[in-house]
Formats: C-alpha cells, sequence, structure tokens
C-alpha cells in the first residue's frame, strides 16, 4: 500500500478571516453571513468546489486512459444541508450534508455505453467520494496553550 500524506493549515487572527495554507497557495475561507464583508467561498462551498475538482480531474485522465475525446466537462454538485444543527438548535438529523446531488456534463462523442464505463472508473478511484461515501476514521486533538510556572 503507498500513501501520500497532505496537510493543510489554518489559522484566524482578530480580522475573523480563516486562512489555509496548502502547498501551493493560501484559500481565505468566509463564513459569508456572520461576516458579509469577508470575501470568500464558505467552508462548504469548498467542499464541493474540492469535489468538483477532483471529478474533473479524474475524468480528464479517465478519459485519456480509455481513449476518450472530452471537449469539455461539467461538473455541478448540490448539496443539502442541514443548518440547523449547526445553529444550533435542536434536531435529530446529522450536522452535515444529508444528500448531495453530483450531475456529470461532458461534451463528446462517445458513445452513452463507454460514459458510463468512464464514470464508473471515476466513481472507483475517486478518493473524495470514498470519503464522503465511506466512514473515514478521523482523530481529533485538541491543544491548549497555557502559560507553565513553578
Amino acid at each position: 500500500m503507498s500513501a501520500t500524506s497532505i496537510n493543510v493549515l489554518g489559522y484566524t487572527g482578530n480580522n475573523k478571516q480563516f486562512v489555509v495554507k496548502t502547498l501551493n497557495t493560501d484559500l481565505r475561507i468566509s463564513e459569508n453571513e456572520k461576516f458579509p464583508e469577508l470575501e470568500g467561498p464558505n467552508p462548504y462551498e469548498y467542499i464541493l468546489a474540492g469535489f468538483a475538482g477532483c471529478i474533473n480531474s479524474l475524468g480528464q485522465l479517465v478519459a485519456s486512459e480509455q481513449g476518450l475525446t472530452l471537449d469539455s466537462l461539467q461538473v455541478e454538485i448540490t448539496g443539502n444541508f442541514n443548518v440547523a444543527k449547526y445553529e444550533g438548535r435542536p434536531t435529530k438529523e446529522r450536522a452535515g450534508f444529508n444528500k448531495l446531488e453530483i450531475t456529470l456534463k461532458p461534451t463528446t462523442k462517445a458513445p452513452l455505453t463507454a460514459l458510463q464505463k468512464w464514470l464508473k472508473e471515476i466513481q472507483d478511484r475517486s478518493p473524495v467520494y470514498d470519503n464522503l461515501v465511506n466512514a473515514t476514521p478521523v482523530d481529533l486533538i485538541l491543544y491548549k496553550e497555557y502559560n507553565y510556572s513553578n
């Protein structure tokens, strides 16, 4: 088994803007509703954008491997989100997305059977898809800063 570690570091300061440092760029994440003056997508839009990006890059790769020519590819993802739990209101529903709908619209001359094979391969190989549909262990670790004096 070969594994690659991916790491991001997020931080916020007095300006309330949350910045995430990645290997190649800084991402600015906004809470939009609480701080409308801050620009940038909210965290949930980033999740969907990352998923769409994964589908696009993997879709292009798989098409090339299968000898399909994609003139273009549109990926639309809609997520139904439970805001009641997020806002601290009592609800029996889970906190996250309760449904995602992904629509792929490739522009290609490939027959439908080839596109169905292409889609199945994307689904089988997508790490983001796998993490969203299967339980992935998550360790949540808290470090508290404190002053130690004798």
